[in-house]
């Protein structure tokens, strides 16, 4: 159903023909359209739809609409729409909440759903419980694969997922069993004989970017989470965990990019002097730190007086040598987001990055020599501009290989030593590599 169609049976007041329609629709598809309405349509559509498809629709609004949406809400329309949602994006939701429409919304809401949501309000925002759930599918030990899928028809409609069930004795997790496991043994044969009493979980206090890649790591659909003596409290489900992925990796790229703090919301919902702002103080010590390089050209003055021609390839050096160094520090944030690189592995990674810098460089040194010689007829000019490349490609390559390991080890992000600050250290490190041959080779 197109937006168009949608707008045309309200204006029609075919309110019926309306609701079975949206009802069609993916809450993902019916969320979109609804942030192309204006308020009165979006209160409207949202609430002639069915109660469970308006909270599925409400989780997936962008922020400004889902708070113009509150702002028009009823206590009453809040509090049902929040607890039609699954537990955990309520608490994500409620996070982003004014304090005043928090105490509303608990006030109102049934006492064991709002002991839940303060449980979950009360984690820390960057660990396992904050983006768990604690509604699963439990089963009992001694009981029989019949009696499961009595439990699980029980507890699937409120349960994050009823493809992984959990097996839990005095609120200890002891085993875990899929919905394939019981749908191929026979009724009478126990969940003790069915489940995997070998399960990997995590703590409630673990760094949920850990949790993600342990998820990521093992393949899992959900990952059981347990508090410090071992009582489990929920679960973490693909889909929290997929987001955690992402949140991280963009503000990854906006580190790299030398944003700081990086905006929560999209690119067009955040203002103007939002984005300067984030981006103004990384650019202002990029900017003085470059200073350096000019410092470093102005003490070789006499040289390129002398030899004008020097000049003309600090650009190419310069941006040969920050690229390098930009390719090695994107491969460590990447290794070290995923695990494969830590920073104990500095030494190993330092001489594979010196090995591969010795064959760019001397590819690239072997292109540029050539041409520079047969440009200028200097064989002098083509070797310097030759060895510069080769020592300015092994040094940019170490920086970019060990900054983001050391800034790791040193218990911060590592996309923090990424592309523009390692490229104003090669910038300097190139341009003292290059004048200090081009003098001492041409007696400058």
């Amino acid at each position: 159903m197109e937006k168009e169609q949608m707008l045309r049976l309200l204006e029609q007041k075919s309110y019926r023909r309306l609701r079975e329609a949206a009802g069609e629709l993916q809450p993902a598809d019916l969320a979109e359209m609804l942030e192309d309405m204006d308020e009165k349509q979006r209160l409207l559509v949202f609430r002639l739809m069915k109660k469970d498809q308006a909270a599925e629709a409400f989780a997936y609004l962008d922020n400004d609409t889902r708070s113009d949406m509150i702002e028009a809400f009823s206590d009453a329309e809040l509090t049902a729409t929040l607890e039609q949602m699954a537990l955990d994006d309520a608490a994500d939701l409620l996070e982003e909440m004014p304090a005043s429409v928090v105490k509303r919304v608990l006030g109102r809401s049934d006492p064991e759903t709002r002991e839940s949501l303060n449980r979950l309000l009360n984690y820390p925002a960057d660990s396992a419980g904050s983006i768990m759930t604690p509604e699963y599918v439990r089963l009992r030990p001694g009981t029989t694969v019949a009696d499961a899928f009595t439990a699980i028809r029980r507890q699937g409609e409120n349960a994050e997922t009823v493809y992984i069930c959990y097996v839990v004795e005095r609120n200890r997790l002891t085993g875990v069993v899929t919905a394939r496991d019981l749908l191929l043994s026979s009724p009478e044969d126990l969940i003790d004989e069915v489940m995997d009493d070998h399960v990997i979980r995590v703590q409630v206090t673990d760094d949920k970017e850990f949790v993600a890649n342990e998820m990521n790591r093992y393949g899992f659909m959900a990952m059981p989470v347990v508090d410090s003596e071992g009582f489990m409290v929920g679960i973490v489900t693909l889909d929290d965990a997929a987001g955690v992925l992402i949140e991280e990796a963009t503000e990854d790229i906006q580190k790299m990019a030398a944003i700081a703090a990086p905006p929560e919301d999209s690119y067009f919902s955040t203002g103007v002097l939002a984005h300067a702002r984030s981006r103004i103080p990384w650019l202002l010590i990029l900017m003085l730190s470059a200073t350096f390089t000019g410092m470093i050209i102005t003490y070789y003055e006499n040289a390129f007086a002398a030899l004008p021609l020097l000049v003309s390839f600090i650009p190419m050096l310069m941006d040969t040598g920050g690229n390098c160094g930009n390719q090695s520090s994107a491969l460590m944030v990447r290794g070290l987001a995923l695990g494969e690189i830590r920073p104990r592995d500095i030494l190993r990674v330092a001489f594979k990055e010196a090995r591969v810098a010795l064959v760019v460089g001397l590819v690239l040194a072997a292109a540029n020599g050539l041409r520079i010689f047969l440009m200028y007829r200097d064989m002098r000019l083509a070797l310097l501009i030759s060895v510069t490349l080769v020592l300015a490609i092994v040094i940019a390559k170490l920086i970019g290989c060990s900054l983001p390991l050391l800034v790791q080890k040193a218990g911060l992000d590592p996309a923090l030593m990424a592309s523009p600050f390692i490229t104003t250290i090669v910038d300097a490190c190139s341009i003292t590599i290059y004048f200090s041959l081009a003098t001492w080779m041409f007696g400058l």
